[in-house]
């Protein structure tokens, strides 16, 4: 089973009327990076995910979760 990360950033962003540049340019990062960390094609660092939840006021639980896709099979971890 593979863990994946998901989260909030694009509700969070749309919520406070603020657009992907200007999250970018808060937080000291690219507007791709913010297209990529919304589409779930990248998972930001434990530096930027902190950024993000300063900069919208929330703990880390609240924006990032991990799922789980039964789907994909991993190795070790007990299989």
């Amino acid at each position: 089973m593979q863990e994946i990360i998901s989260n909030k950033v694009y509700e969070l962003r749309f919520k406070a009327g603020i657009t992907q540049e200007a999250l970018a340019e808060a937080i000291g990062v690219t507007r791709q990076t913010i297209i990529a960390i919304e589409k779930g094609n990248y998972t930001p660092s434990v530096i930027l995910a902190l950024r993000i939840g300063r900069f919208f006021k929330k703990p880390l639980e609240e924006i990032f979760s991990i799922k789980y896709d039964p789907s994909i099979k991993t190795r070790g971890h007990g299989e």
